[in-house]
């Protein structure tokens, strides 16, 4: 691996993309340490300290913004917004006729699509950004803290607008970066900042792991959770690597005097045809609840409930709702992003079949068939990569939240196994064994 990397820096126009992309992610994890103007800094560093390790709610969004949402710095909401925007616009394809027109309609309507979801991304940064500074005035991001209710001293309109601006700015920005990494640096910008973020918070999760340990010193505490990461990510990538291959053999046609067609290849249809997306929705909808009972007032049966049952990880209601709704989300994820008739009328159009099904939609619906089947497997992996790492560290006194949880565990691995493979395609005009062998 030290070799192929050395092999990528000799190389003059991909050591360029490569130093290009180091450069942003500089520029990014600086700007994740620059508070805004109008919180108190001291305050913030007295409650971040004194709620380490129990993020509570805000613990898997302070994730994905590298820890600066708990900082609340000008990089607070990091790549969120996009993401929300990005998955939001998938969604509203399935349904709205005239954006599946434009998906259909090549590079341009991609680029009419993108163009939409930077319009969406900042109206979410606007809305996610007032409710950061209005839990941060109300004392509800700190629960606990002395001073949580002295993060903003002045409550002024001023400075609220003026602190909204700022957070939709730095997602505005956040977005500009990642899009220079993908035209300009190696690609796949906003995975790549994605993976920064989860990244930057591996050092102090794990020494807070290794200093709240009572087994030598904490030392075999420490050990032990690396070696549960590194057996959940082999297993990770051999799942993510793992697919069925549907055979497609195309019909040899003559046109004029040359001969077309006659080739045989496959579908790739993967055993997490969903990625980490079903994850992200279920912890999503769990956190529904949590945060209006965090915001409501009295204390009523309901919330009492809720506070009790849904925002414990090891609850066995938190468990079982967390598993049913990651199956159940990627059965709806794969089912609005796989349209098995849309890809038996492209097979039928340019004259493949499956060998032994007939085109049209005997097509359609084997594919449908093989997908329900793949899909069981690949929904319950999910589900168990989610849960077990969650459960095995509750014993090491580690947060909910961990970065050796499932959500950070299937980005990274996905988000590093994708940049591999760019890189090793640009390597291989130059006769390059390649990175995964």
């Amino acid at each position: 691996m030290l070799t192929a990397f050395a092999r990528a820096f000799k190389t003059p126009d991909l050591r360029k993309k490569l130093l290009f992309t180091l450069g942003i992610i500089v520029v990014y994890r600086m700007g994740t340490h620059v508070p805004i103007p109008g919180v108190s800094y001291s305050n913030v560093q007295t409650c971040v300290d004194a709620n380490k390790g129990t993020q509570g709610l805000f613990g898997l969004v302070n994730m994905f913004s590298g820890g600066a949402l708990l900082q609340i710095t000008i990089f607070a909401l990091g790549i969120m917004p996009y993401i929300t925007a990005s998955i939001i616009l998938q969604l509203l394809t399935v349904v709205i006729p005239r954006l599946e027109a434009l998906k259909k309609e090549g590079q341009a309507g991609t680029a009419k699509i993108t163009q939409y979801t930077r319009y969406l991304t900042v109206a979410l940064a606007i809305l996610q950004g007032t409710g950061l500074v209005a839990t941060a005035r109300s004392g509800a991001l700190f629960q606990g803290c002395p001073v949580a209710n002295q993060i903003v001293p002045d409550q002024s309109i001023f400075v609220t607008i003026t602190m909204v601006i700022t957070m939709t700015a730095g997602t505005a920005i956040v977005m500009w970066l990642g899009e220079l990494i993908t035209d300009r640096g190696i690609g796949n910008g906003m995975s790549i900042l994605m993976f920064i973020s989860i990244a930057a918070t591996f050092p102090s999760a794990l020494w807070t792991i290794k200093t709240t340990g009572d087994l030598a010193g904490g030392w075999i505490e420490f050990g032990a959770v690396i070696l549960v990461g590194l057996v959940m990510v082999g297993l990770v990538v051999f799942v993510e690597q793992a697919q069925r291959r549907i055979p497609v053999q195309y019909a040899k046609r003559m046109i004029g005097r040359r001969s077309y067609g006659g080739t045989s290849t496959y579908i790739p249809l993967k055993v997490n045809q969903a990625g980490v997306i079903p994850v992200i929705f279920a912890s999503s909808l769990l956190y529904i609840p949590a945060l209006v009972a965090q915001f409501a007032g009295g204390n009523s049966g309901w919330k009492t409930w809720i506070n009790d049952h849904l925002t414990k990880g090891n609850h066995p209601y938190y468990i079982v709702s967390y598993f049913l709704l990651i199956v159940f989300f990627a059965f709806f994820y794969v089912a609005i992003s796989f349209n098995p008739e849309e890809v038996a009328d492209n097979m039928k159009k340019y004259g493949g079949f499956i060998p032994g099904i007939r085109a049209g939609r005997p097509t359609a619906e084997y594919l449908s068939y093989v997908l329900n089947r793949i899909t069981w497997p690949g929904s319950l992996y999910l589900g168990l990569i989610a849960l077990v790492p969650t459960m095995a560290l509750v014993g090491f006194g580690a947060s909910q939240n961990f970065p050796f949880g499932g959500t950070s565990i299937l980005i990274i691995v996905g988000v590093g196994l994708e940049t591999v493979k760019q890189i090793e395609s640009q390597l291989q005009q130059r006769n390059y064994e390649g990175f995964l062998r």
